[in-house]
């Protein structure tokens, strides 16, 4: 009979495998990620700020604002709310 080769894995027993060396302290990992994320928000934020804004350009062809309808907001009475303070001396 042909007997089955077993492969017996070594046992760690009183070896150490060797810590990885981290490229952040993994205590300071959250307040780094945090920070950098301030940081292109903060630049975001200015260069948003920066720009000039665009001048305001003509009309398009054909638009006449006399013409043009006026909105309408015409809501429900039951719907209005009195915004008006009445004074009561």
């Amino acid at each position: 009979m042909a007997q089955k080769k077993v492969k017996q894995k070594d046992r760690q027993i009183g070896k150490k495998q060797p810590e990885k060396k981290h490229l952040i302290n993994p205590k300071y990992k959250n307040t780094f990620w945090t920070i950098v994320v301030l940081l292109i928000l903060l630049i975001f934020f200015i260069v948003n700020n920066t720009r000039t804004v665009a001048k305001q350009g003509p009309y398009p062809p054909g638009y006449d604002s006399q013409k043009m309808e006026k909105p309408t907001t015409v809501v429900d009475k039951r719907l209005q709310m009195d915004t008006h303070i009445k004074k009561t001396n």
